[in-house]
């Protein structure tokens, strides 16, 4: 008797493991193939029901789009304003385009939309000067020189120093206390007036177009930041190369997301996920029409 209890205990542990396992290969296989399943999105009728209606005019151009106007960055007149979401942002954000990037397949026009107050889109050879800002900007793109998130203050206090020294000896002597006081901070991390992070760029353009951008003179000497954990889901991806490689609202969106939570250390609670209210939408409008074989929805209108 007490032998069939111990067979029939250890058969049950093994279904239940058995069972475990594959519900949590389920959830991974859904989350997976879903990445964007759990963001805290406002309601997204509106496209729904843009979607359904078709193109609409731009208001502004009277262009004739899908969602929106890729050339006055406002959404079109089936798509009302206030129903589109408002981030807010802790940073600003400069977006450099190339000028052959096609505007209609740009994520960067999203960020635009949802956060007009704090994004800036550039064309390019038309960009600003951040000579002056070195100190409290990042250049968000992948290379050998490229940081962490969670490196770029203490690699900005460096830069603060540095600028404090050069200052300091054209400073008469009698004034360098007052400089060193307002301006002096040790290495360790901590959080010192003025050495915030103030301002980040992207680079919009297809990957293989990047190099005459980056090689600007204007952009030499920023502090360079790279996201190594974070994989594209873009439609759009580019063949040949690596799942690391995003498009310019994931990019945003990510950078952000780990900014919040490795800069300033405070917990994630979906502050930025309105960022990829329309890129969402179109990542499951796509899915949807791959999957049910419909390949003429999967080309979205613009």
């Amino acid at each position: 008797m007490s032998l069939n209890t111990s067979v029939f205990l250890k058969e049950s542990e093994e279904k239940n493991s058995k069972f475990a396992e594959t519900k949590q290969s389920q959830n991974t296989s859904v989350s997976s193939e879903d990445p964007l399943q759990n963001l805290h999105l406002a309601s997204q009728e509106v496209l729904q029901k843009a979607q359904q209606s078709g193109r609409s005019k731009c208001l502004k151009c009277g262009g004739s789009r899908m969602f929106y106007c890729y050339t006055c960055y406002v959404p079109v007149e089936n798509v009302p304003v206030d129903q589109i979401p408002l981030v807010k942002l802790p940073l600003k954000i400069d977006i450099i385009k190339h000028p052959n990037e096609t505007d209609g397949k740009s994520t960067a026009i999203h960020a635009k939309l949802l956060a007009p107050d704090c994004v800036a889109i550039y064309t390019y050879p038309c960009i600003p000067e951040y000579e002056e800002e070195r100190h409290e900007v990042a250049l968000v793109f992948p290379g050998p020189q490229s940081i962490s998130i969670k490196d770029i203050s203490f690699h900005l206090l460096q830069r603060i120093q540095k600028k404090g020294k050069n200052n300091d000896l054209a400073t008469p002597s009698f004034k360098r206390k007052k400089t060193e006081e307002q301006q002096g901070c040790e290495l360790d991390g901590s959080q010192c007036k003025g050495t915030t992070l103030k301002k980040v760029i992207f680079i919009d353009s297809t990957w293989n177009q990047t190099n005459k951008i980056l090689t600007d003179e204007r952009l030499q000497g920023l502090l360079q930041v790279e996201l190594t954990t974070r994989k594209t889901c873009f439609w759009r991806h580019q063949k040949g190369k690596p799942d690391t490689f995003l498009s310019t609202i994931e990019a945003i969106y990510y950078f952000l997301v780990d900014y919040h939570t490795d800069l300033l250390k405070e917990k994630y609670k979906g502050q930025y996920d309105n960022l990829l209210f329309f890129y969402s939408f179109m990542y499951q409008l796509i899915k949807n029409a791959k999957c049910s074989g419909n390949k003429e929805t999967t080309k979205l209108p613009h």
